[in-house]
């Protein structure tokens, strides 16, 4: 084959035919793909799950229509909104920050009724959202405020006090972080700036009332409006401020010198150890109550205008300011201006206005008693204003209300909301003592001579209102104690303070007097006394109505009971302050008393909780110790309480060791003695008499070989008579002469327990208890008390022995008492002697024997009984031989054989010293 033949056989051409596919080339590029939809997770379609009001609106949808031109179509917007937020709360947090700015932006709106939506809305958003939700946003919520209380309309005006009210009801500390220009915003509400002719040269502008007869109100009742808010404003600034203190329990400053002079730590300074500090806190003779050390607040490093009222500068500007403007409101309010026609509601918008003009006064004062220099700055508004208020504000004084309603037909009141129901003496009581409250802080002691005249009438008014009988509320009762205090501090003179402590005692002996009224008045006369007691001996003289009113309070505590406990811990406070500074006449009214407060069953003491029966405990060294007693023994107050009532007496008696003799208010050594006994036995004469009676279980334990029967008590009085025993004990044995000591609990014991046939068996360990803390070599027992305590041992063994393991309430006594137990017979050769003596076991049932023979063996197995066992064996080997007697012709049982292989072990082969293992039962 030639080679032109081959090349044609390597590359042959295909011949395609018609109809048919042309194949597929070896080298063809595949083009072909497919194509899959990409899955949204349900969580990222918004629209689809955003919940809707009945509109089918979600909240972008209604949000967004809070940018409509419509009012119709905003009005129902914020309609919808509420609706939506009140049925899915939980959209408030996703959207906060969206809805308080849309919210928020229709403050200042055209339309009245998108307005009074808006603050519907905020109304319903403030009691949904916290005050740390909202802080982030509320600078824009208050410059909105801020737009619309100084926009051109009034009606916006007249709505932006709405909005303040609700954000001074939902978050007052929020909005008073913006004080400074909210203010300013107040001033402008009610007056506008002027250049003043006498001031146009240092370019000063003074302000003015203004008047605008364009509002759908009268001048008068706009600035009433705009002077309320004011006054809640101020009050939310005070209230913010912890360091003005309560008002009319405050103290005055008389001179530059009781100022509080705050200490600047700078603390980089201090930590390097180049600033030393030295602070005299609650020292010296007489120890101050408020510290005067401060951290200097985060308000110091802001600017002036940041501080607002914190600032002293700030605070005497806007008082130049709003003063002024006040006196002008009152000039137009009082009587001599206004004269009134009876009926018209002017005169009722006057008092108000009147009212709220001394409100706002009274709170500006509160406000500089925060500074450093409160002298400095009484005696700035002093110089300024006394001589205004002096002759605007005490011309008419004292001021009253005519009735202007009861003259008018009912149906005249209906739709009318100025329309007073009645003008009782509350407005006008309130009104006369905020004047009298800013007038008498304006005066001191240097200047009394120059304010007596006003300071009369307002002494005649608060005495006269003191003693005319009229049923007051807390407020004018707190602040007619702040005028009554500040009076006596003004003037300190006997003659001139004890008609002012009479007239409020008269007050105080009101009957059915408001429980905020007595508080009040229980630290008014707290106060005073203090005060009193705090002077020289040289002006010792006391007042007669303190001293009477001191003398009431034991009885009036005793008549208190559990009605009202906390203003029986303030009474005890009181009378606890007073005792301790030994006032003659409260401890005679309190010794007196005691019987009735002090009573076991009905008695203060047993009714009140356990902190205020602590504080009633300390005042035992001057009372009834009879009821004491009892009061420890009857349960009803703690064992910790009780024992520290017997340690109280113990440092007052004369066994607490003073080296110096202590007379006053000692507890005599007689009544010292019948009290630990009394409270050692557990049970009064009387109880102890009750129970002779009382015979078999489950009350009784009972045995045919002793006299006494025990009495079983329940387990908690049997604890707590237990530990109050153990403090008896200890008290007992601090005495020094043991032996005398001995002779007085030997001679009780056999004069009101020996003979007795029912016992105790708490009282029966406890006199066990007591004898083996007291006993030494110099005690002689007597032998009725040798024999009554081998009867009680006996007794007591018998029930431990006999006890049911299941009974878990007397399985709790058992150590205790067998512990006693085994103690006496150990320390006492005689009285286990005597014990052994008494097991005649001839005179009782079989099925006793058993336990004689149990208690025979756990005898001879301890340790500390053993010597004095092998001393007594002839009795031991008679009383088993008895035993035998009693058993011969019987199998003998098990119980038997093991008395005598202890017998046999522990006494018959007579082992030199005591065996190391102690009986166990």
């Amino acid at each position: 084959m030639t080679k032109k033949r081959k090349h044609q056989e390597d590359f042959q051409k295909v011949k395609l035919k018609v109809g048919k596919k042309k194949p597929k080339l070896e080298n063809a590029t595949d083009t072909t793909f497919k194509t899959k939809a990409i899955q949204i997770p349900e969580q990222l379609k918004e629209d689809g799950v955003l919940p809707t009001q009945n509109r089918k609106l979600n909240i972008k949808d209604l949000l967004s229509q809070m940018h409509h031109y419509s009012p119709g179509v905003k009005h129902n917007a914020l309609l919808g909104l509420k609706d939506l937020l009140s049925q899915y709360p939980f959209v408030i947090d996703a959207h906060l920050s969206n809805i308080i700015s849309e919210v928020a932006a229709v403050f200042t709106d055209k339309d009245s009724g998108v307005r009074g939506a808006a603050v519907h809305l905020l109304q319903f958003l403030a009691s949904k959202i916290r005050a740390e939700q909202i802080a982030p946003f509320f600078p824009l919520v208050s410059a909105h405020l801020s737009s619309a209380m100084t926009h051109i309309s009034e009606g916006i005006q007249e709505d932006s006090l709405k909005v303040l009210d609700v954000l001074l009801e939902a978050y007052p500390a929020l909005l008073t972080d913006r004080s400074s220009i909210l203010l300013k915003n107040f001033v402008e509400l009610i007056s506008h700036q002027q250049l003043s002719k006498r001031l146009k040269s240092k370019e000063k502008l003074s302000w003015m009332l203004s008047v605008n007869p364009n509002r759908r109100v009268t001048s008068q009742q706009w600035r009433l409006n705009v002077l309320s808010r004011l006054k809640k404003f101020l009050q939310a600034v005070v209230d913010g401020s912890s360091e003005i203190e309560d008002e009319g329990l405050q103290e005055q400053k008389d001179s530059p010198h009781s100022g509080r002079n705050p200490i600047c730590v700078n603390w980089k300074v201090h930590a390097n150890n180049q600033q030393h500090i030295q602070l005299f806190e609650n020292g010296g003779l007489r120890p101050k109550i408020n510290s005067s050390f401060r951290l200097r607040s985060l308000a110091s490093v802001m600017d002036s205008a940041e501080k607002g009222l914190s600032s002293a500068e700030n605070l005497k500007g806007f008082i130049e300011i709003i003063i002024p403007l006040l006196i002008e409101c009152w000039i137009e309010a009082s009587p001599a201006q206004s004269a009134p026609i009876l009926g018209n509601l002017l005169e009722s918008e006057s008092q108000q206005l009147m009212q709220q003009v001394l409100s706002i006064i009274h709170l500006l004062w509160k406000l500089t008693k925060r500074h450093d220099e409160t002298y400095k700055m009484e005696l700035w508004l002093r110089m300024n204003y006394l001589v205004d208020f002096k002759h605007h504000f005490m011309r008419h004084f004292p001021y009253s209300l005519q009735e202007t309603v009861k003259h008018k037909k009912k149906d005249s009141c209906k739709g009318n909301k100025y329309c007073m129901t009645s003008s009782n003496s509350v407005d006008h009581l309130l009104l006369n003592l905020t004047l009298c409250d800013i007038m008498v802080s304006l005066a001191s002691t240097s200047t009394l001579q120059m304010d007596s005249g006003w300071l009369d009438m307002i002494r005649k008014f608060v005495t006269d209102t003191l003693q005319d009988g009229s049923k007051l509320n807390s407020k004018q009762v707190n602040r007619l104690l702040g005028v009554t205090w500040r009076l006596m501090q003004i003037q300190q003179n006997k003659v001139a303070t004890e008609p002012l402590i009479k007239a409020v005692y008269t007050l105080y002996q009101q009957r059915n007097l408001l429980f905020p009224v007595r508080t009040l008045l229980l630290k008014f006369f707290s106060r005073v006394y203090q005060k009193e007691d705090l002077r020289t001996q040289r002006i010792r003289s006391r007042s007669k109505v303190l001293s009477r009113w001191l003398a009431g309070l034991p009885q009036q505590l005793a008549l208190l009971g559990l009605r009202n406990p906390e203003l029986s811990n303030q009474l005890i406070d009181i009378i606890h302050s007073a005792a301790s500074r030994s006032n003659k006449e409260l401890l005679q009214s309190l010794q007196a008393t005691a019987a009735r407060i002090y009573d076991p069953l009905e008695g203060t003491l047993v009714l009140l909780p356990a902190e205020a029966q602590r504080r009633l405990v300390q005042l035992v060294y001057f009372t009834l110790l009879a009821c004491l007693s009892r009061c420890c023994i009857m349960g009803r107050m703690s064992s910790d309480l009780a024992a520290t009532l017997i340690g109280i007496l113990h440092m007052r008696s004369s066994f607490a060791g003073w080296k110096c003799q202590v007379q006053d208010n000692s507890v005599n050594d007689v009544d010292y003695f019948s009290f630990l006994f009394s409270t050692l036995i557990g049970f009064s004469r009387e109880e102890l008499t009750s129970l002779q009676g009382l015979r078999g279980k489950p009350h009784i334990s009972q045995t045919q070989l002793s006299p006494v029967r025990l009495y079983l008590t329940d387990l908690d009085q049997f604890l707590h008579h237990w530990a109050v025993t153990e403090m008896i004990c200890h008290s007992l044995s601090t005495i020094p002469s043991q032996s005398q000591c001995f002779d007085i609990i030997q001679t009780g014991i056999c004069k009101y327990l020996v003979g007795l046939v029912v016992i105790p068996d708490s009282t029966a360990g406890s006199v066990l208890c007591a004898i083996n803390k007291l006993l030494d070599q110099a005690c002689i027992l007597s032998e009725n008390l040798h024999k009554f305590l081998a009867s009680c041992c006996y007794s007591l063994l018998y029930f431990l022995l006999t006890l049911d393991k299941e009974d878990a309430e007397h399985v709790q006594k058992r150590d205790m008492l067998w512990g006693s137990c085994i103690s006496a017979l150990a320390l006492l050769p005689r009285l286990l002697r005597l014990m052994l003596q008494s097991l005649q076991v001839s005179r009782i049932c079989r099925e006793e024997l058993p336990v004689v023979a149990q208690l025979l063996r756990l005898l001879m197995q301890h340790g500390q009984l053993r010597s004095h066992m092998i001393t007594n064996e002839f009795l031991v080997q008679q009383i088993i031989k008895d035993i035998m007697t009693l058993k011969s012709g019987e199998v003998q049982e098990q119980w038997l054989t093991d008395l005598h292989y202890c017998f046999n072990i522990y006494l018959a082969s007579h082992p030199q010293g005591p065996a190391p293992v102690n009986a166990v039962y």
